[in-house]
């Protein structure tokens, strides 16, 4: 006797999924109806705008980029929302009887029930029918679309079954607040792409569609203009690429699944080689000072200390890493885009520096309740100082190197080598003036982060949120005016040119000297407001 098929039982169990999670609550009804209605609109406005390409002369290089970037979006979708999706975690299925190839096979076909699958079809059908000319194309983009949907829920599928351990732990479910870091970096990318494109036309596609053609699912689509164009050959060749790809990916997911199905969870095995050893700094944190070092007073040292937990903050807290992946994804985006168009000048460097600043800011929120540890080793002034003096070097650790890159990177595009003094000593005095600020506003001004969600300031705390950022970038800017006024003197003078280089080592002490100066000042008040420090943080 034959075993049942089970992909109508998988399908069935989609359409429930989505049935019951529906059913959970009004809000969420409301909402996966609204997205839906959207998404649907958006799909259909977008079909209609692919057609409309139908016959113009870079339409290909329309439509060759987008189905490729449809394909990165399936890709990337497991890594920042594995929550969207109960059906992504094949672990669910681990008791049951069930063999890797009907799996794969019935959960590919109840992948394609959704949204998301019905928007890239929208997609896709458009793409093919705006290159399409003649039967034997339209034929050809009938199975170039079938091909392309497969790969993109295929390629998925291998990406959530290769990180399903990462994606169902603590660490996998923080990296959805990077997705609106990609979201933010991404609009950004397309505002300068349509802006070139908009200045220069369709025609500055085609030669990322020259090349994207040849990579799935995209190659799907090329087919279909190859057929149009006559070149058969070709379109055979890049239909076998594309089948070829969704052979691979089976191939993949179904070895991933099998070792899901059979092997146990490493995560939660105790490593043999570590079990009564303890655990000693590597990396970096061999690098900070010694913790245990005793200073010429005899206590010990605690800079190392606090720079290593400021570090391990920025690498492992989601919200801090979200601060600083964007800030530094930001602060790279603006001067380099706008140099690349032209339309850039060196100054611009200096939204490196500021980008960065802003994390000194709330140096004490980002600790939340925890940070009843660190007040419990604050009795004094001088241990204030040296606490936020240890943050402000972690926070130059990273700082420094990158705004001297960013610096060079900008002036090297630009082609103004004369300004790289003048736009270093900017930004270190830019610097200088944001720690000093941050650290004073650290202090009198503190929120609270939540842990959960996305938002980023507790309720009834956006009023210190703004206080403390923007009135803190206020002042940074006026501290910063002397530097700024000598940059103007110097360029509008008449023999100011041979003196420019001054700037830099001008620069550089200036902010040093307002950053202790920032630092000396913050610290006796830290030490003086701990338990309003503390009750701030902990709020929410």
């Amino acid at each position: 006797m034959s075993a049942p098929a089970i992909t109508p039982v998988f399908v069935r169990l989609k359409l429930s999924l989505l049935r019951n999670g529906l059913r959970q609550s009004g809000g969420r009804k409301a909402a996966y109806i609204t997205s839906a209605v959207f998404a649907l609109l958006f799909a259909a406005l977008q079909l209609i705008g692919l057609i409309a390409l139908r016959g113009h002369a870079h339409a290909e290089s329309v439509v060759v980029p987008a189905v490729a970037v449809l394909g990165l979006g399936w890709a990337v979708m497991p890594l920042f929302f594995p929550s969207g999706d109960e059906t992504l975690d094949p672990t669910r299925l681990v008791m049951l009887p069930l063999r890797p190839r009907p799996l794969v096979r019935a959960l590919l076909t109840a992948s394609l029930v959704g949204i998301g699958p019905l928007f890239s079809l929208c997609l896709l059908v458009g793409s093919v029918v705006a290159v399409a000319r003649g039967g034997a194309a339209f034929a050809v983009a009938v199975v170039a679309v079938v091909l392309a949907l497969l790969v993109c829920v295929a390629l998925a599928r291998a990406v959530a079954a290769a990180n399903v351990r990462l994606l169902t732990s603590r660490k996998g479910r923080d990296l959805a607040v990077l997705s609106g870091l990609v979201i933010a970096i991404g609009a950004q990318i397309v505002n300068f792409g349509a802006q070139r494109l908009g200045a220069s036309g369709l025609g500055e596609l085609a030669p990322a569609a020259e090349v994207l053609q040849w990579v799935p699912p995209a190659s799907a689509v090329g087919a279909v203009h190859a057929v149009s164009e006559g070149s058969y050959g070709l379109a055979v060749a890049q239909l076998a690429l594309s089948a070829g790809a969704l052979l691979a990916l089976l191939a993949l997911w179904s070895r991933h699944l099998t070792r899901l199905m059979t092997s146990p969870d490493g995560s939660t095995l105790p490593s043999a080689e570590s079990a009564g050893k303890e655990r000693s700094s590597t990396g970096l944190a061999r690098l900070l000072p010694s913790p245990s070092a005793a200073s010429l007073g005899g206590a010990p040292s605690r800079t190392g200390t606090v720079m290593d937990r400021s570090l391990r903050y920025i690498w492992r807290d989601p919200k801090t890493k979200a601060a600083w992946v964007t800030s530094l994804a930001i602060g790279l985006i603006v001067p380099v885009f706008n140099a690349w168009q032209g339309t850039g000048s060196v100054y611009f460097a200096c939204f490196a520096a500021g980008m960065l600043g802003i994390q000194m800011y709330n140096q004490f929120g980002q600790d939340t309740s925890a940070f009843w540890m660190v007040a419990m080793t604050i009795s004094s002034a001088h241990d204030a100082y040296v606490e936020l003096r240890a943050r402000a070097y972690a926070l130059l650790l990273i700082t420094l190197p990158y705004a001297t890159l960013v610096t060079v990177l900008t002036t090297a595009m630009l082609g103004d080598w004369r300004r790289l003094p003048e736009a270093l000593g900017l930004s270190f005095a830019l610097l200088g003036a944001m720690l000093a600020t941050g650290a004073w506003t650290s202090a009198r001004f503190p929120y609270s982060i939540p842990q959960e969600g996305y938002k980023n300031v507790a309720p009834g705390q956006t009023g210190l949120a703004w206080i403390s950022i923007f009135g803190g970038m206020m002042a940074a800017a006026l501290l910063c005016a002397p530097v700024i006024a000598l940059t103007i003197w110097l360029n509008v003078s008449a023999d100011g040119d041979d003196w420019t280089w001054l700037l830099l080592p001008a620069g550089t002490a200036y902010g040093a000297l307002l950053a202790a100066a920032g630092l000396k000042l913050a610290a006796p008040r830290t030490a003086r407001r701990l338990p309003e420090i503390l009750a701030a943080v902990s709020k929410g």
